[in-house]
């Protein structure tokens, strides 16, 4: 009988996590990595009506809050792009650092770009057009995804779909951490040089008392020059991700001749102040890397707010 309740309560929670929001399919707490653990799912957005009948291209959003808060509840932002019918969103739950440290973060991310791939014909997906999109520690986790898309001490054994690649055919980093062996020594209003800030409790220690897990937490230690696309965003007002973090990361990836895109937000802070153009040039990055649309995409200072 007990068998019988939960099985039953299960499909239950199963067919309630499906909803429409204003012509978007969502589909949430989708298991990635075939256990029980509330942080190892998926959301995945699909258009009520599609713009066409060929396989959707994806927008792979990987939230924010220093590893240690936030939850994949926090990509609605991608729901008008999902409901022009051009894409599908999948946002990723990763496990924080109150129950888990490097790399478990980046092996569940990984994860969970390996299910996508795995169940892409049955949600009618293209799994060679996939772009990673995140914000803070999200932005430092999709860069991650991006520069180490062939690094097998990088890919973890979560889930049941290790035979699948977790590369993305392209990045969008809004003002991730890039380099955590410098970070401390940038202009910031917060510590990072403790073990108890977000990035020690990230690393398993202050960063300067675990170098080597430092560097191998670090997206410009990996870069090899064999990198998709990047859009960066940085405001050069941000007091908790130091500015120079961007610059000194799209400096590396040029050096490798990467194609990389750097958006200054002149007197943006951390996340604030980002205004519509912000959002049109994400829109020409996706439009040119999912969509095949001919935008020519640049280096721009952006003034906060417009």
């Amino acid at each position: 009988m007990r068998i019988l309740l939960t099985a039953f309560v299960v499909l239950g929670l199963a067919h309630a996590a499906e909803r429409s929001i204003g012509g978007v399919t969502l589909t949430r707490d989708l298991d990635y990595a075939g256990n029980v653990n509330p942080r190892q799912k998926l959301d995945l957005y699909l258009p009520e009506k599609r713009a066409d009948e060929e396989p959707l291209p994806v927008i792979v959003f990987i939230h924010g809050g220093g590893w240690q808060n936030g939850d994949k509840g926090r990509a609605r932002r991608l729901v008008p792009y999902v409901r022009s019918g051009k894409f599908a969103a999948v946002s990723i739950g990763y496990r924080l650092t109150d129950e888990a440290s490097w790399p478990a973060q980046i092996h569940d991310c990984k994860a969970g770009i390996r299910w996508i791939r795995a169940h892409a014909e049955k949600h009618g997906l293209d799994p060679g057009r996939m772009v990673a999109f995140g914000p803070s520690a999200g932005g430092h986790l999709v860069a991650m995804l991006g520069v180490s898309g062939g690094d097998k001490k990088l890919e973890g054994e979560i889930g049941p779909h290790l035979g699948e690649s977790s590369a993305v055919s392209a990045v969008i980093d809004f003002f991730g951490p890039a380099n955590f062996v410098t970070m401390s020594s940038q202009e910031s209003r917060v510590p990072h040089d403790t073990a108890t800030s977000p990035e020690g409790k990230l690393l398993g220690g202050a960063p300067q008392d675990v170098p080597a897990v430092a560097r191998n937490a670090s997206p410009q230690h990996h870069i090899d020059g064999d990198e998709p696309p990047f859009l960066v965003v940085h405001g050069d007002r941000d007091r908790i991700v130091p500015y120079a973090q961007s610059v000194d990361f799209v400096k590396a990836l040029r050096a490798k001749d990467v194609d990389t895109t750097f958006i200054t937000v002149d007197g943006a802070g951390h996340g604030q102040g980002f205004g519509p153009d912000v959002e049109k040039a994400v829109s020409s990055f996706l439009g040119k890397h999912l969509l095949g649309e001919d935008h020519e995409l640049k280096d721009a200072t952006l003034k906060a707010g417009g």
